[in-house]
């Protein structure tokens, strides 16, 4: 058996019922109609994603996920 790595994820709900589950590290991906369920689809996603490409190094301190608000023109 590998290795395990901590990644942090974002979810977002969308339209039509569905959920987005983003890899934060790397640009990846997926849907489902869970939150659970498309992490699943993430974590599974990310498994294949590494086999062929480098593990991230873990940056010194978690990431901070925080909503911010941009000001745009009329």
């Amino acid at each position: 058996m590998g290795r395990t790595v901590r990644l942090t994820a974002t979810v977002t709900a969308e339209d039509g019922g569905l959920y987005c589950a983003r890899c934060v590290q790397v640009e990846v991906a997926c849907e489902g109609h869970t939150v659970d369920e498309a992490l699943d689809r993430l974590r599974h996603a990310l498994e294949h994603y590494f086999q062929r490409r480098p593990v991230p190094h873990p940056p010194p301190h978690p990431p901070i996920v925080v909503p911010i608000e941009v000001s745009l023109p009329d």
